[in-house]
């Protein structure tokens, strides 16, 4: 089952102080009430509880209730003779409804404490705090953000970052290449989270913006990295990465971690590399980082489906799909991917998707002009301008073939229906497209989506595959929608479909943590993430999350990123201002303007 951040941390209030018996035989220890207990964070989403000691207890057992089973414990740590217990919060998120309760044992028997739920303060103690270590004012530490599978790597990237250091682990003070970027790799280890690597590219040049986009495989040891900014008129991968004769043609690095030590593995561009391509704006890794989608919006190719004509750059901007394939440690590219509608200014790839068995491909294309709606519609009518569209693609016996084309239920124009974010399930068969520009005042989960007075409130679509065939299976909205909150800037869904955090970067709340006042306007801006559950065929709102430190436009909400089970968020905030540096620093020094931060709950 689900165990939350938030119903963890009502552990923090679990205690006991029971009486007992004088006498040879010693009692079972009597029930405890929860009022003697201290608690303390000693790292991140780490607590130590310390309680009183209940009179012929001989053990403590901290649980969690299984609101399936309410008699049961589930542990949260081992069993201790001691009056304190540390629980980690290491591989939980959220869930409100759960409760916690602490077992006394002695020979005679057991017994066990009341429940205790936590409060605010508790909770957003426990929130994880992360600055680069090198925080400069800029730099955008936070743009992007990648997590594996258990949440145990996190990535996080600073496209503006200035160092002109190549490789890893090289200077970070070196400030002679503006926006150069770079990416900074976490780990967990026994339960603390330490920075374990700084990475450049091989080839750092000003306004590369190293970092802007981020894949790691699922056990974390593969990172893609994207450089749309990259200049380089090498094609294909390995070329020669010192000809800087395509402005912003963009590139995409490749990095694999062995015995805890990172290593550049490839260094990858398009077959054909232009100018202002932008190859590297968005990227994504199957499950074992053996296959690698790479977008290029600025592609200009007026080529239709899979392997057709790139010279001809007819269609100024309408974007292409690239993918690679691993064998060992070489990578080759495996197809060469447009849109089954083609047209200037569609921007094919401005988000992308991997399945894990990287066998199914989501791209969307922001800009796309067609008033259809629903599954597969007619392509060519443009009168819904930048409408947006989202094409998925299946492999089969080594070769790529169009299997749908989704458009919004409510398609209309500017609405950007996969703009920032396409997120597929593991196995391919779920899908999450989000349109932060749509219009609808609606709340929730499919809500009236014909009021349109909440000017690009935005909104997240979720679609369903059954035997190869798509259908629309919600429509999500915050439980605050108002205008220009920009609800959909950043979504993933979970390994198993069953979890979606949605990003709101316009969002205005100066609320703090999580579950606050969603109707406090206070901090312009400041951002807000949104999770939500999926339980017997029907999708719930179950957290509003925020900052513990919101600011204005912090854009707390750059990016988003869930463990595999949907169990551990990390949530970037690129206009964060605190001059802080590492884990755990002073959220409240505003001396170093976005330089930004990242959150993990």
């Amino acid at each position: 089952m689900k165990k939350g951040i938030l119903a963890l941390l009502f552990a923090v209030l679990v205690g006991c102080n029971g009486g007992g018996e004088s006498g040879n035989i010693i009692p079972a220890p009597k029930s405890f009430n929860l009022e003697a207990i201290e608690a303390s964070a000693i790292g991140v989403k780490t607590f130590r509880l310390t309680w009183e000691a209940s009179q012929g207890a001989t053990s403590y057992q901290v649980c969690l209730k299984n609101t399936s089973k309410p008699d049961d414990c589930e542990p949260l740590a081992a069993p201790t003779s001691a009056t304190q217990a540390e629980i980690s919060l290491d591989d939980v998120l959220l869930d409100d409804e759960l409760d916690f309760f602490v077992i006394a044992s002695n020979t005679q028997g057991k017994t066990s404490s009341n429940e205790k739920t936590p409060g605010p303060a508790a909770v957003t103690a426990a929130i994880g705090y992360f600055k680069a270590s090198n925080s400069e004012q800029f730099d955008n530490f936070g743009v992007s953000v990648a997590l594996s599978a258990d949440g145990a790597t996190l990535a996080v990237g600073a496209s503006r970052e200035d160092s002109g250091a190549t490789g890893i682990g090289g200077e970070q003070n070196d400030s002679n290449a503006e926006n150069a970027g770079a990416v900074y790799v976490f780990i967990r280890s026994n339960n603390i989270w330490v920075q374990q690597a700084y990475i450049k590219a091989s080839n750092s040049d000003a306004d590369d913006y190293f970092g802007s986009e981020l894949a790691l495989s699922a056990d974390g040891t593969i990172l893609a990295v994207g450089a749309f900014g990259e200049d380089s008129g090498a094609s294909g991968v390995g070329g020669n990465q010192a000809d800087n004769s395509a402005v912003n043609s963009g590139a995409v690095y490749v990095f694999t971690r062995t015995n805890n030590t990172w290593t550049q593995q490839a260094y990858i561009k398009a077959s054909i590399p232009d100018a202002d391509d932008n190859f590297g704006i968005a990227v994504s890794l199957d499950a074992d980082g053996s296959t690698l989608a790479v977008a290029a919006v600025g592609e200009d190719s007026s080529g239709v489906g899979l392997d057709s004509d790139q010279v001809d750059n007819s269609a100024v901007s309408s974007g292409a799909v690239y993918v690679y394939s691993r064998t060992g440690t070489t990578w080759s590219h495996q197809a060469y991917v447009k849109a089954s509608n083609t047209e200037a200014d569609d921007r094919f790839g401005s988000a992308v998707s991997l399945s894990a068995d990287g066998a199914t491909l989501a791209v969307g294309a922001e800009r796309e002009d067609s008033s259809a709606v629903g599954i597969d519609g007619d392509q060519s009518d443009n009168s819904a301008t930048d409408s947006g569209a989202v094409y998925v693609f299946t492999l089969s016996e080594q070769a790529w073939a169009q299997q749908a084309y989704i458009k919004a239920s409510n398609t209309e124009a500017y609405d950007g229906f996969g703009v920032f974010s396409v997120s597929l399930s593991n196995d391919g068969s779920m899908l999450a497209a989000t349109a932060h520009g749509e219009d609808s005042n609606a709340v929730g989960i499919d809500g009236e989506q014909g009021d349109n007075s909440m000017t690009d409130s935005g909104a997240v679509y979720v679609f369903a595959r059954d035997d190869g065939v798509w259908s629309q299976q919600a429509y999500v909205k915050a439980s605050n929608t108002q205008s220009r909150d920009y609800f959909g800037t950043a979504a993933e869904i979970s390994a198993h479909g069953t979890t979606l955090a949605v990003a709101a970067f316009g969002e205005d709340s100066g609320a703090t943590g999580i579950g606050g006042d969603q109707t406090d306007n206070s901090i312009g801006y400041s951002g807000a993430v949104y999770v939500f559950t999926l339980a017997d065929g029907a999708w719930e709102q179950q957290a509003y999350i925020k900052s513990p430190n919101p600011g204005v436009r912090d854009i707390f909400c750059s990016d988003v990123s869930l463990s595999a089970e949907g169990m551990t968020l990390a949530v970037g905030a690129h206009g964060e201002g605190s001059g802080a540096t590492g884990i755990g620093g002073d959220q409240t020094d505003n001396s170093a303007r976005s330089s930004g931060a990242v959150y993990l709950y």
